[in-house]
């Protein structure tokens, strides 16, 4: 049972902090976020400069997953973590009007700010819900691609976001990953303090 209340801490503590960089992304000191973190990370410049602020700002990527292989006119896409949305918002204009984007996070926060994106840029092939990468809100076999940009290194069950995503992959289907990890190990009272798990 401890376990399973040291789990529930973590995700509480992340799911506090990214509501904290949804509404007030300057407040984060930890990590890069925003429109020049997603250009110093291979992100187009006139993409970025070209979406509105609200967009861009609370963006807490480590990678650019749209940048990892082609997005086919056509597709469903999950963007897994999705945040405010520049993933999500970026791929539905890949997949054009006969594709679509799901864009999941656990942060009730980020989904409405994303929401509030995408009404703002009148996209209809996109969609935000809120949800757990541990258990996803998605029909088995139901995406093309997975994207995934510094999320799954967040999550306390690993292997059950692994085993979640190819569930909803469709066979053939693929995954754009951006995260981090540790190469060394980490000493016990790190692993100890629930604000170091997010940074």
């Amino acid at each position: 049972m401890g376990q399973i209340h040291e789990l529930e801490e973590v995700k509480q503590a992340t799911q506090a902090r990214f509501s904290r960089i949804a509404q007030d992304p300057s407040s984060e000191k930890r990590f890069p976020v925003g429109p020049e973190s997603a250009k110093s990370l291979g992100y187009n410049p006139a993409e970025i400069d070209e979406m509105p602020d609200s967009v861009t700002e609370s963006f807490a990527g480590v990678g650019c997953t749209i940048c990892l292989g082609p997005i086919e006119e056509g597709e469903t896409v999950l963007d897994l973590g999705c945040g405010a949305g520049l993933d999500s918002l970026l791929a539905a204009r890949r997949v054009g009007p006969k594709g679509r984007v799901i864009g999941v996070d656990m942060t009730p926060d980020m989904v409405r700010k994303a929401e509030k994106n995408r009404r703002k840029l009148g996209m209809n092939n996109v969609e935000f819900r809120q949800g757990s990468a541990e258990q996803l809100p998605l029909g088995d076999a139901s995406v093309d691609l997975v994207l995934s940009n510094g999320v799954i290194n967040l999550c306390p069950d690993k292997g059950r976001v692994v085993s979640e995503i190819y569930r909803v992959l469709r066979p053939g289907g693929r995954i754009y990953v951006a995260d981090i990890t540790l190469e060394d190990g980490v000493d016990q009272a790190t692993v100890e303090k629930l604000g170091t798990w997010s940074d």
